[in-house]
């Protein structure tokens, strides 16, 4: 299978009808799936994805027993997956599933393991929701020196094998492309287009983020510096 996209959703259901219908759209003419992972939901997301389930059969759906946060669920749904790469997209509906194609073609023309991350050239957030994310990117890229802008962005595309590569640990996403980096794979950004939330509210906010993201940009930073690339002189076949 080519393409295995994962969205972590949490009380999504007003969202996750139209979104899975762009897919649909987006990546006709692509062998792929999509797994979407209820993060322990207490709206009827549950019902609606096996009723959808029958429109789409090419979804797929995790029931998490209890909230585990979004990079747990986009693990598991990467253990889950069966596609070559994989595919990350927020269950808000705020990334748009047409720019999937072309991070699908940036990726494959890299020689070697590739993460390609979207930037949200134009946010469609709060005022809060942008400044927080601006300050945060400046402070994680001066210490994690990854050379991505916007790594807040939820589209993100990785080959399968590289995510599995990476060390797990609760609030990952937001750091990887510092961990692809890390591995020694190549790490590209391109701009996506960024749409207003419709229904809904955010599950994450900056007090739930920032004295988290500290602890967690320290643990990153010790394993980049412990990190080793051995360059392979000679093999005999």
């Amino acid at each position: 299978m080519d393409l295995s996209v994962i969205i972590p959703a949490k009380n999504e259901a007003a969202n996750l009808p139209a979104l899975l219908q762009e897919i649909n759209q987006a990546l006709a003419g692509h062998a792929f799936e999509v797994l979407v992972i209820d993060d322990g939901s207490s709206d009827h997301s549950w019902a609606l994805l096996a009723e959808l389930k029958g429109q789409f059969p090419w979804l797929r759906a995790l029931r998490l027993a209890q909230s585990s946060g979004q990079s747990t669920a986009v693990w598991l749904g990467c253990q889950k997956a069966r596609g070559r790469f994989v595919a990350t997209l927020d269950g808000d509906g705020q990334n748009d599933p047409a720019d999937i194609p072309k991070l699908l073609t940036l990726a494959r023309r890299v020689q070697g393991p590739a993460c390609v991350c979207g930037i949200r050239t134009r946010r469609n957030d709060s005022w809060l929701k942008r400044v927080s994310s601006k300050v945060a990117n400046g402070v994680r890229r001066r210490l994690l020196n990854d050379g991505v802008v916007d790594t807040g962005c939820g589209l993100k595309l990785l080959g399968r094998d590289l995510f599995l590569s990476l060390p797990y640990f609760d609030h990952m996403h937001r750091f990887l492309p510092a961990l692809c980096v890390r591995v020694g794979a190549t790490v590209l950004s391109e701009p996506v287009n960024h749409r207003p939330r419709t229904a809904g509210t955010s599950k994450y906010g900056l007090h739930n983020r920032l004295w988290v993201g500290l602890v967690d940009m320290a643990g990153v930073r010790w394993l980049q510096k412990r990190a080793k690339q051995p360059q392979l002189q000679e093999e005999l076949p």
